[in-house]
């Protein structure tokens, strides 16, 4: 699986001491995000990631958060400008 912010062409490496959360639907679909070192909190806030494939283009960003007992994954919201 790739790891966003990845370059294109870059290997992506799961690191061992990194946890990973998968990205569900939206442009990122099955991208993995290090949340190392996020609480249960933040995984329930999620991020706003920057997408060059989203609704907006370059520069925009895909909403993607949490749900209750699923940390594993993020699921997509929708897009911003």
């Amino acid at each position: 699986m790739r790891i966003y912010g990845d370059g294109p062409g870059e290997a992506s490496i799961r690191r061992p001491e990194c946890v990973y959360a998968e990205l569900v639907g939206g442009p990122l679909d099955g991208q993995l995000l290090d949340v190392t070192g996020w609480d249960a909190q933040q995984l329930l806030d999620g991020a706003l990631l920057i997408c060059e494939s989203g609704m907006y283009g370059p520069g925009g960003r895909s909403d993607y958060a949490g749900r209750p007992n699923d940390a594993g994954r993020l699921y997509w919201q929708g897009d911003m400008p």
